[in-house]
């Protein structure tokens, strides 16, 4: 069995979207990647605009790329923001350094891969991603 099953990462989307009608939020895109950046799940809500798929993967690529969630990666852009352009250049642009992306983390500790959203706030995209997360039974690393 692999650290992240799909049916795992579907149960995130789920959750996710159930957090995003709680908050009434607009549509979203929820991307959910294993620890290695490959995609293993994608849905768009109805309404969602078509760039969602490639947003939601860059918030949760960059989280996974520099080891951190999303909200600390926003924040080191601004500090350093020749260092994340240079990561984006070499990931083929892949990176998103906004909040929104969450690093999931399994019983241990180990991170196992990341949940990225986009659709509404950054900070709502990643209310959403955390609950997902959680709902799961894995622990949600938000920065």
């Amino acid at each position: 069995m692999t650290a992240l099953p799909l049916e795992k990462a579907i149960e995130i989307i789920g959750a996710a979207f159930a957090k995003g009608a709680d908050l009434k939020l607009k549509p979203l895109g929820v991307s959910v990647l294993d620890a290695g950046g490959h995609l293993v799940a994608f849905q768009r809500q109805d309404g969602a605009s078509f760039l969602r798929p490639q947003m939601s993967a860059g918030k949760a690529y960059g989280a996974l790329a520099i080891g951190m969630g999303s909200r600390r990666v926003e924040a080191f852009a601004k500090e350093r923001p020749h260092l994340i352009t240079g990561i984006s250049d070499v990931s083929g642009g892949r990176v998103l350094p906004v909040v929104g992306g969450v690093l999931i983390r399994d019983k241990a500790g180990a991170v196992i891969g990341a949940v990225g959203i986009s659709g509404d706030t950054s900070d709502n995209d990643e209310a959403a991603a955390i609950a997902g997360i959680e709902a799961a039974g894995f622990t949600a690393d938000p920065g």
